[in-house]
């Protein structure tokens, strides 16, 4: 059964920097696909930035050089740097799990993912 359990949240102002973990309970990590959400209040998850089998990322436009997506296969743990904070940012962040051995490209849409963590709450103020 596959775990995803993340950490890192916090309250900055804006300006500031936090980095999220994100550690996966799966066997074989090398290979895996897999993505950073966010979700506001009332609203759906929002694709932040996605890795691909062969660590190619993406990133939704409103990061874009402010947020940086990465992995260590050793550590079995995903990434998500997150610099020049703004308040727009406040919201749950998810990291997500593709249902695949391998897989190229971006992935961005809730519906591309099958595993789910519980989410760590970054809260930037003005």
């Amino acid at each position: 059964q596959v775990h995803l359990v993340e950490s890192g949240g916090g309250s900055v102002q804006a300006g500031g920097s936090l980095r999220l973990s994100c550690v996966a309970s799966i066997y074989d990590y090398r290979s895996v696909c897999m993505g950073w959400f966010h979700q506001a209040p009332g609203k759906k998850p929002v694709g932040v930035a996605s890795i691909d089998s062969n660590g190619r990322t993406t990133y939704a436009d409103s990061v874009k050089g402010r947020f940086t997506i990465s992995k260590d296969n050793a550590k079995k743990t995903l990434y998500l740097q997150m610099n020049s904070l703004k308040p727009e940012d406040s919201a749950m962040y998810y990291c997500a799990l593709r249902d695949a051995d391998y897989c190229s490209g971006g992935f961005l849409e809730e519906a591309e993912y099958k595993y789910w963590g519980q989410g760590t709450q970054v809260t930037v103020s003005s």
